[in-house]
């Protein structure tokens, strides 16, 4: 049996199916809020939360425009709190799709979107120290020297080649907040926000800021979004190919079955879920 992550799910709905807003886990006042603006998809994820494997919060995400297809995103994002928003200036205010790392809190600078010194709190430096203590373990390194499963770097290529278990991708070490709105118009959009993995590579940048991985929205059709193993579901496109699979006129579930299908097919112990919604207001997950 393939074991896919259980994804909590919420759904906030005015009239009859829409406006909607579905997103992955519970975080309702967020839900509430992008409900009565769903041109701002707001979320939870960020700020104090899980460090990298240099003890520094970094966050991703991205927001899709389904009546235009123009996209925002950002990625390794430091010093600034409100990744979605940065998002949303790339989208608003450059031709860009993407924009990564210090430069990309530059911008946000730029924009007014504020620049704090850190985003790391008590609670991820507690983290990190604990992680040390256990000799970095897990960890997403593999052939590698010293052993990675039982050292901490720095690291020189091996001559070995291995498959490490992707066990360190558990029930808590993935938060990708992803929400699909669909407006009173009919207006579809999509938005990602996360801080990625626990103690990963800095450097490492997930499927929530890359289109068609983290999200992706088309009016006329409906919108998908994803939460897992980023560095497996970006591989794929999962949002993108449920989106498509939902334009030929599936419904909601069965575009996601066939998204996951080859996933699960190369990758048998991949974790991850997903969310989706078409322009009815039908959705699934």
């Amino acid at each position: 049996m393939v074991p896919i992550l259980l994804l909590s799910i919420l759904v906030y709905v005015c009239g009859d199916k829409t406006p909607i807003v579905v997103t992955t886990w519970s975080y309702p006042n967020a839900t509430r809020a992008a409900h009565v603006r769903l041109h701002s998809v707001e979320g939870a994820v960020g700020f104090g939360s899980k460090p990298d494997e240099a003890g520094n919060t970094t966050l991703d995400a991205m927001i899709m425009d389904g009546k235009t297809m123009d996209v925002g995103a950002v990625g390794c994002l430091t010093n600034t709190k409100s990744a979605i928003a940065v998002a949303k200036a790339v989208m608003k205010y450059t031709k860009h799709t993407l924009l990564v790392g210090e430069s990309a809190s530059r911008f946000a600078a730029e924009m007014g979107l504020g620049w704090d010194n850190s985003l790391s709190s008590t609670k991820s430096e507690s983290q990190y120290s604990e992680w040390k203590q256990k000799n970095c373990q897990p960890n997403f390194w593999e052939n590698v020297s010293p052993d990675p499963s039982s050292s901490c770097g720095p690291y020189i290529p091996a001559n070995i080649t291995s498959s490490s278990p992707m066990d360190s991708i558990d029930k808590d070490n993935h938060d990708t907040i992803a929400m699909l709105a669909i407006d009173e118009k009919g207006d579809i959009s999509s938005g990602t926000s996360t801080n990625g993995l626990n103690h990963k590579i800095p450097g490492r940048v997930g499927d929530s800021p890359i289109v068609g991985a983290g999200s992706y929205a088309m009016n006329g059709v409906g919108a998908a979004a994803s939460t897992g193993n980023g560095d497996i579901m970006m591989r794929f496109l999962p949002a993108f190919h449920a989106v498509m699979m939902m334009q030929v006129g599936m419904d909601p579930l069965n575009a996601l079955t066939t998204a996951m299908r080859p996933i699960t097919q190369y990758y048998p112990m991949f974790r991850g879920a997903m969310i989706a919604v078409n322009q009815n207001g039908d959705y699934g997950s």
